[in-house]
């Protein structure tokens, strides 16, 4: 298995989603998908959650499948992996791999997001349209159900850079921006159709 994290376009993640939901019915692998009963959600944040279970930030919040794929386990709180300054290349260099090693004992020396900041940005805007897509055309809960808390580090000087603070902006809203465009552009053409999903699914 590479150590490198390779994320897919928006139409890949959602060809690989439908594919495979029409062929197996499960999505990434996960067979018993969880719905919710729209209305059933809990106040958080100014927001609403279906329910107070997701994945802490860690490898499983890096990639959009991996967030799809909790998100159909029936997760609702997705803590998105820390991002910093020191990302991509520069990062790689002061982390030894494998990040986590168990000769005879556990040592987690892995920092953040192994993606660069804008690739990180990217993987959780395309989850985050996933999730919205697949709560409306599956039936998994209300669209608007579950809640995306970012993560960032590790000092102020870190999170004031302009990278760090586009990424911040970004997730507040991200309507602007170019991997937004990706998804609404994949997504448009089928939400306009007579039968939207039939030909999918």
């Amino acid at each position: 298995m590479s150590d490198i994290m390779r994320p897919m376009s928006f139409g890949h993640l959602m060809n690989w989603i439908l594919s495979e939901y029409k062929q197996n019915g499960s999505i990434f692998g996960v067979s018993k998908l969880v719905r919710y009963q729209d209305g059933k959600a809990l106040p958080i944040f100014q927001e609403r959650i279906e329910s107070p279970y997701g994945p802490a930030a860690g490898p499983h919040t890096q990639l959009a499948q991996n967030i799809v794929a909790a998100y159909a386990a029936g997760a609702r709180f997705f803590e998105l992996k820390t991002v910093q300054i020191t990302d991509g290349e520069e990062l790689s260099k002061c982390v030894s791999k494998p990040c986590i090693t168990a000769a005879d004992e556990c040592y987690n020396c892995e920092w953040s997001t192994e993606l660069t900041v804008p690739q990180a940005f990217a993987e959780y805007v395309k989850a985050w349209w996933a999730c919205r897509l697949l709560s409306r055309e599956l039936g998994l809960g209300a669209a608007d159900g579950f809640v995306f808390n970012m993560s960032v580090g590790y000092d102020l000087e870190g999170i004031q850079s302009p990278k760090v603070d586009a990424y911040i902006e970004g997730i507040k809203d991200a309507s602007g921006t170019e991997v937004w465009k990706e998804c609404t552009d994949w997504t448009l053409p089928i939400w306009t159709a007579s039968k939207p999903w039939t030909r999918l699914l």
